[in-house]
């Protein structure tokens, strides 16, 4: 993989211009895109900005955010050609931290569950995960060293996972929607992802102005409360080993690990989670259903049908509880700094027929708490697992610090 942080150094130090280091990724993409699929479409001849921290940087956008120089068609046959007259704002915000734009990334339609044809890099025959398949992809197969995605569901951090690549799902609104194609405004969340998590948190630093986000010299040991949402079910056998590796690595490094139980509230809030998606979906989503209804990909178009009859009184009371459930998981980090548990069941699913499942990642997304996903063990097939750190909302920095500490305890290992 490309490391953003080892290329930014070698350009401040004069060692590599910005503009070869966009001429690796594109040499690099050319070279592994015809295997994995990971690109909806690219520039001919992107070229590097001449300032800016991100200067240099080749990234590729989720094809559900809007892109001036590209079509934006969203995985969809109903948007097939679609050119926007702007950017989204987190595609401006990458292009004034000095970012190239190199091309859009594959998403299953509507970042919703009907897979891409993208692979997973680590073992073509499973899939790299979605929605966001093909950012996740490109990272991971050393074509870019950032890419943004979005998770409603899970669509980050699983990936992520899959592919064995850092990512952050930021807290809630850290990130600006404005121009990504919605799904569910309470849960749409973008992301990033990246070879590590100094990379992930550079990149987000870079594109927010937030230098409090880069990562300190040396970390504090942190308070970790292990969490298994057992409420979500028992995870498959390398999913649960890849917490219990990095539960022994982050103790043995020297933080405080404790296993959490939690309250009632969240198995609740957990079962409220998907009326509050489809039911804002058959809002967002309400003119592709109605005018374009056989266009839509089918396992989306399935989901809105069991979903349509949902009652606004329904939607209310799965908000509240997720209200309830925002207010108790504040009160659980008053005993921890950050919470650790799965990132995914386990390995990526064989084949193309599913993205995976987002179990694991669906409460924290209704709860709009930053998660990272460390990379922390390669199970049989050589696919990768992963583990996520989970901060108050609002804590980015405090995640992303936590994270590195766990990432660098698992490379001692």
């Amino acid at each position: 993989m490309i490391s953003l942080a080892e290329l930014q150094r070698r350009i401040d130090a004069g060692d590599l211009s910005a503009d070869a280091a966009i001429a690796q990724s594109l040499e690099a993409t050319s070279a592994h895109e015809k295997s994995i699929g990971a690109f909806v479409c690219r520039g001919e001849n992107p070229r590097a900005q001449s300032a800016g921290p991100l200067r240099g940087i080749a990234v590729g956008i989720k094809d559900i955010m809007d892109t001036a120089d590209f079509p934006t068609e969203m995985g969809s046959p109903i948007y097939r050609g679609n050119r926007p007259r702007g950017d989204a704002a987190v595609v401006m915000m990458l292009k004034q931290a000095g970012a190239t734009i190199i091309g859009k990334t594959t998403t299953t339609a509507f970042a919703s569950v009907d897979p891409t044809a993208t692979l997973n890099p680590h073992n073509h025959g499973h899939t790299p995960g979605g929605s966001s398949s093909g950012s996740a992809a490109a990272v991971a197969a050393g074509m870019i060293s950032l890419a943004l995605g979005t998770q409603t569901g899970g669509s980050v951090i699983r990936p992520a996972s899959f592919c064995g690549v850092a990512a952050i799902k930021p807290s809630y609104r850290l990130l600006p929607t404005v121009g990504v194609k919605c799904y569910s405004w309470t849960l749409d969340t973008v992301g990033l992802f990246a070879a590590g998590v100094d990379d992930v948190a550079r990149g987000l630093a870079a594109m927010t102005g937030r230098p409090e986000l880069l990562l300190p010299p040396s970390i504090p040991t942190p308070r970790i409360g292990i969490v298994t949402q057992d409420f979500a079910g028992a995870p498959e056998a390398s999913g649960g080993e890849a917490l219990r590796i990095a539960t022994r690595a982050a103790e043995k490094a020297g933080a405080s690990v404790r296993a959490l139980d939690l309250p009632e509230i969240f198995a609740e809030a957990w079962r409220a989670q998907p009326i509050v998606q489809e039911f804002e979906a058959h809002r967002a989503l309400a003119w592709e259903y109605r005018e374009h209804y056989a266009e839509m990909a089918p396992l989306l178009r399935a989901k809105l049908d069991e979903s349509r009859n949902t009652p606004p009184v329904a939607y209310d009371e799965a908000i509240k509880t997720a209200n309830r459930a925002r207010q108790a998981l504040e009160k659980l980090f008053d005993e921890v700094d950050v919470l650790l548990t799965l990132s995914a069941p386990g390995t990526a699913p064989r084949g193309l027929g599913s993205t995976g499942d987002a179990r694991y990642n669906r409460l924290w997304t209704l709860m709009g708490v930053p998660c990272v996903n460390v990379p922390a063990l390669i199970a049989e097939g050589g696919l990768p697992v992963g583990v996520q750190v989970i901060a108050r909302y609002g804590a980015d920095a405090e995640a992303l610090m936590v994270a590195r500490f766990v990432e660098q305890a698992l490379a001692r290992k």
